[in-house]
């Protein structure tokens, strides 16, 4: 399981550097079904691990100068204080039984499973459809200040919760909200995630604590080759034709885990 626990890491790291968004999502999945990480312990794992590796991913944006720096004060810096919020706070009240109906009880890591696997499949929906915002590129749209404050509060509490970079839904918001290009929203996106990402974990003392040190600089190690490969291989494959694909197979990954976790045991 852990050989192909760690072709996971590339994959997601693969996605990441081919589409910009997205391969996080795998991240939880792999760790709790593959490598047997208890689902809260996962989620701050995830966190590190897709901060990390964004991190990478970021430095060949940086260069080329495809990161805004005005859409990450107005979209990073409330979906980090969203984020620390969420991890300090509102994780630490969700109870261990959240709901309990015949025979079925909702534990505190079923929950957060179930919810990831809601996000899992918004996200398949993202990466499957024709992107709206394809449309807009070239035109003038005034950037909603107001709305990508609300977007980045929004993405915050998402990557707090489910341990996600929520690339998936950054990017149309700086293309939509802040009219930049997608090259630009792309290497913004994985600025902000990086912030997001590493302030979620590093908001979480006891999951520090408690944290497997070699093993998540092993699997950021895998993933960070994937990220490379990934951005090599998207200067030659148009990240349009590969969302959908992927997008496909996050659906089946989100499906699964809802019908895992509800119905077999």
């Amino acid at each position: 399981m852990e050989l192909i626990g760690y072709a996971g890491a590339i994959l997601m790291g693969l996605t990441l550097g081919l589409i910009g968004g997205g391969g996080s999502i795998l991240t939880v999945p792999i760790l709790v079904y593959l490598f047997n990480v208890n689902t809260v312990q996962a989620t701050a794992y995830s966190l590190f691990i897709v901060g990390l590796t964004s991190a990478v991913g970021s430095v060949s944006h940086f260069k080329q100068g495809n990161i805004d720096w005005r859409s990450v004060l107005l979209f990073g810096l409330p979906s980090v204080f969203s984020v620390f919020i969420t991890r300090s706070f509102l994780v630490k009240f969700i109870p261990e039984t959240v709901v309990s109906f015949g025979e079925i009880t909702i534990d505190k890591s079923m929950f957060l499973l179930l919810l990831f696997a809601v996000v899992m499949l918004f996200a398949a929906y993202s990466m499957i459809k024709k992107p709206k915002y394809t449309e807009s590129i070239n035109s003038k749209v005034t950037p909603d200040n107001i709305l990508l404050i609300a977007q980045g509060l929004f993405v915050g509490e998402l990557t707090g919760l489910v341990g996600a970079g929520g690339g998936f839904l950054i990017i149309p918001a700086l293309v939509l909200m802040a009219n930049l290009p997608i090259k630009k929203a792309i290497g913004t996106s994985l600025v902000i995630i990086v912030l997001n990402s590493l302030v979620g974990f590093l908001s979480n003392h006891v999951g520090i604590q408690a944290s497997d040190w070699s093993f998540m600089l092993k699997f950021f190690g895998i993933a960070a080759v994937g990220i490379l490969i990934g951005s090599t291989l998207s200067k030659k494959v148009s990240n349009e034709k590969l969302k959908p694909a992927f997008g496909w197979f996050v659906l089946v990954m989100g499906s699964f885990i809802i019908i895992k976790e509800l119905l077999i045991k």
